[in-house]
Order: C-alpha cells, then structure tokens, then sequence
C-alpha cells in the first residue's frame, strides 16, 4: 500500500507470490494474464494489520530512512540490497550481514536532494561498486 499526502491510499492486492510484481517489473504497466492462482474475494472475511517488528526485519526502517530522505538515497538502498542480497545467495555473507551491508552503504552515500535520471542511475552503480568492491 501506498499512502499519498492527500491521505489517500492505493493498495496492490493479490495472491502472496512475487511472480506478479516481477511481471511488473519486467512489463511495466502493460497487463499479461497469468495462470497462477488468484484470490477468491469471496472467501476473504477480513484483513488484518499488525505493526511490523523492526528489530526483526532492520531493512524495513533502513527504507523508511531511505524514503524520508529521498533524492538518490532510495535508489543507493535498493542497489545495495540487490547486491547484498546476490552476495548472500552465493554463500560470502550471512543473511544478517544483509542490513549492516546496505547500512554501510547509506551511510556513506554522498545524498543529491533533487536528482536527475543521471544522478540516480549514477547513485544506483556507485552503490553497487561499494559491495562489488569489497
């Protein structure tokens, strides 16, 4: 869910399974139809919401963090959290040395406020350079 400053809130709601946001990712706005399941709205009675524990899932306050700040800090969280993610996949850190990695790498970001596509692109390799790096 998103939530704008009118207070207005748009919620993306489907069966729990990354394929459709990837699909997203990779058409973007264009719709394709899928064969996996879908949510029988019928047989949903409610919907519950608990505040998430931050001391178990740390990168969620690092992307509140991120999202405050803006400029080109989200795009260095989310490159740092690709490759973090790909070096814990291959076995070179542990799970929990993903949030200290991408904690690393905001810290030391150098933030432009008001970037352009440029900056952010440039934001997004220079992250990935500091854990390609090391």
């Amino acid at each position: 869910m998103v939530e704008f400053v009118d207070g207005s809130i748009k919620a993306q709601l489907s069966s729990p399974d990354m394929r459709l946001p990837i699909q997203y990712a990779l058409f973007g706005m264009e719709r394709n139809s899928n064969l996996w399941s879908r949510v029988d709205w019928a047989k949903v009675k409610t919907l519950t919401f608990e505040k998430p524990e931050k001391e178990k899932f740390p990168c969620l306050e690092l992307a509140y963090q991120a999202g405050r700040r803006g400029g080109t800090l989200p795009a260095a969280l989310n490159a740092a959290n690709e490759e973090a993610v790909n070096l814990f996949l291959k076995g070179k850190i542990s799970y929990l040395d993903i949030a200290a990695k991408i904690r690393q790498v905001m810290d030391q970001h150098q933030l432009i406020e008001q970037p352009s596509l440029e900056q952010i692109l440039e934001a997004d390799s220079w992250a990935r350079g500091q854990l390609l790096s090391k």
